[in-house]
């Protein structure tokens, strides 16, 4: 078995290293605060910014991580008395319409960016224009619409795809 190639590794895990930079940067701003503030008596309003904004997209960038992983949260109690076939059906009318609901909410959420883009509000100590700190958004629901089809896709060439309802009926027996 061949190496993935470096690209084909950050597409696997992109979500999680774009998640550990920003938690990095979200803890080291934070460290940074503390110390100062604890041998000059004042703080850096620039590193509480910058940590409020990578706390942000760290939450936007476990979105699609937990789709990717399958980790969000179902409720599919309602279906274990149907046979896997009709549960798989109902599992995919569900992200269909979680997938169409994932791009209308980016599409409005680029309106919104698109105008702070238009007309820049500047964020208050670090100068951002707040428009890009704010793209996480729409990115975020479209990368969970992509990782939505991509398991579909990876799962039907697999064969698998039933395997998506089949576990649900086996934590209830066991």
């Amino acid at each position: 078995m061949s190496k993935p190639s470096s690209l084909r590794w950050l597409y696997d895990n992109f979500e999680e290293v774009f998640g550990v930079v920003c938690i990095s940067t979200m803890l080291v701003c934070l460290i940074l605060q503390v110390g100062i503030r604890w041998v000059t008596g004042s703080g850096l309003a620039w590193s509480e910014e910058l940590s409020r904004y990578a706390f942000v997209w760290t939450v936007f960038a476990a979105a699609p991580m937990a789709v990717k992983h399958g980790a969000h949260v179902r409720i599919t109690a309602q279906f274990l008395i149907l046979p896997p076939k009709y549960r798989l059906a109902f599992r995919m009318l569900a992200d269909a319409i979680w997938f169409a609901a994932n791009l209308a909410i980016a599409w409005w959420c680029w309106q919104v960016v698109k105008d702070g883009l238009d007309y820049p509000e500047l964020s208050p100590t670090l100068g951002f224009v707040r428009a890009y700190v704010e793209m996480i958004i729409p990115v975020s629901f479209l990368l969970m619409s992509w990782r939505i089809v991509e398991d579909y896709v990876v799962r039907w060439k697999s064969g698998t795809l039933l395997d998506l309802v089949r576990h649900e009926s086996e934590a209830v027996e066991g």
